[in-house]
């Protein structure tokens, strides 16, 4: 139940969007090993005049990309080749024939299975074997 959040700069029109979440959820389980179906992608975009990098307007596309994970599910391995594949489609898909800022960045947040889940369990939960927490009396 991979969620990533994506802000851009410039914004994209909608068929950017689609062609990201679908690139993004395809790289997610290709190098981490995610479901698509539970893969949540979220894509925010803002105009240069809101996004500041050593306190200047950007002047080139820029991103800013990051997922939260289950902690303990993926190796270090499969990280790097998570950001390296993610930063690279950003790369084609946001500047075409030019750079992202460098200071684009791809971030691997890792999360206690015991902290975040959805459909109302935790990931902890869901696990085999794992006892099914009660709902406490009003």
């Amino acid at each position: 139940m991979p969620t990533l959040m994506l802000k851009t700069c410039p914004p994209q029109g909608a068929p950017r969007q689609r062609a990201l979440a679908e690139a993004l959820t395809r790289i997610t389980a290709q190098t981490l090993g995610k479901r698509p179906e539970v893969t949540a992608v979220i894509i925010d975009g803002l105009p240069p005049g809101q996004w500041f990098i050593g306190a200047q307007p950007v002047q080139r596309p820029t991103a800013w990309l990051q997922i939260c994970i289950t902690a303990g599910t993926n190796t270090a391995v499969q990280k790097a080749a998570f950001v390296e594949a993610a930063f690279a489609e950003l790369q084609h898909q946001l500047a075409p024939g030019e750079s992202l800022e460098a200071t684009s960045y791809v971030i691997v947040h890792e999360l206690p299975a015991s902290d975040w889940g959805y459909g109302g369990r935790t990931q902890q939960a869901r696990r085999p074997g794992s006892p099914t927490l009660a709902t406490p009396p009003p």
